[in-house]
């Protein structure tokens, strides 16, 4: 007798874009019980995006949903776009587990619990979701110049440092902070393995995969920027929210910082995946208290996984 496979539903959507087949895709199994943590990873691994999310019952009937990230090769207690995706998906669908999924959604994470909004256009559909970074500002080490270039394939003259040499930052997940020259330095970066796999074994302290957040300003509130993770499987991210959002936290402690700043993060445009991320960071007395993250994203598929 053969087994009759379970049937996953899942959807794809396109996160931090309002134009399919551009921002950043996003799997969501929109009902991941029963499956193991295997699965889980074998699914993620499968569909090969930056990251997949999988959608359980909450362990406090107060919040929505247990939502668990995985990369290709690991799961991660928290990520940005994975978020803002998940909570469109389920403010569409409008139900979860048999109850209603309002304006205000809270997701279970390893890295804690994630507050969402929801924006709805006059037609009643999702226009935009807003996520709040669940962890605290967490600065690590600094890199040199000439430590970071190689693992980056520029020179150490390419890497900005009037502001802040390349740091390890976190509000959640972890990254390295890294400003260029300008958008031809960006454009001309690439990661490189045998650096890389140097530097995470000289910051093993730092517990961190090494991925890679490099940024240049061409405003003032204006940044483009890439992410490289490649110990994830993940050779170039088109939009990184936490990132993001480590980045808007972090500019805090090395600027006379307002009490609310607003900043508009463009990623992904030399993969032909231009996304734009939108940062409302807030500071109290002069310190970071809190940083949103917020975007539009767009449908794309409905189905069903046999496993």
């Amino acid at each position: 007798m053969h087994n009759v496979p379970r049937r996953v539903p899942f959807v794809t959507i396109d996160v931090f874009t309002k134009t399919r087949f551009t921002g950043n895709p996003l799997a969501v199994m929109t009902d991941a019980r029963g499956l193991s943590d295997k699965e889980m990873q074998d699914i993620a691994a499968e569909f090969g995006y930056s990251e997949t999310t999988f959608v359980l019952p909450p362990q406090n009937p107060d919040n929505t949903a247990e939502v668990r990230i995985f990369t290709p090769v690991t799961e991660v207690p928290f990520a940005g776009h994975p978020n803002v995706g998940t909570a469109h998906v389920l403010a569409t669908q409008g139900t979860l587990f048999g109850n209603p999924v309002g304006d205000r959604i809270r997701f279970e994470e390893k890295a804690g619990l994630v507050e969402v909004s929801v924006s709805r256009d006059d037609a009643g559909g999702v226009s935009a979701t807003t996520i709040r970074a669940p962890g605290p500002l967490v600065s690590g080490a600094t890199v040199t110049p000439e430590g970071m270039a190689p693992c980056i394939s520029l020179a150490p003259e390419d890497i900005e440092t009037r502001r802040h040499l390349p740091t390890f930052a976190s509000v959640g997940l972890k990254f390295i902070l890294i400003e260029v020259k300008d958008l031809d330095a960006l454009a001309r970066a690439s990661p490189r393995l045998d650096p890389l796999t140097s530097l995470r074994q000289a910051h093993a302290d730092e517990d961190c995969d090494c991925a890679t957040f490099l940024y240049t300003f061409v405003g003032r509130d204006h940044l483009r920027a890439r992410m490289f993770a490649p110990f994830d499987n993940v050779a170039e991210d088109p939009a990184t929210g936490s990132a993001s959002a480590a980045l808007g936290a972090f500019l805090t402690t090395i600027e006379t910082a307002p009490e609310e700043r607003r900043l508009l993060i463009e990623q992904g445009v030399e993969m032909g995946r231009r996304s734009l991320i939108e940062l409302t960071v807030r500071t109290r007395n002069g310190a970071f208290e809190t940083v949103d993250i917020s975007g539009s994203s767009v449908l794309v598929t409905r189905g069903e996984l046999l496993i």
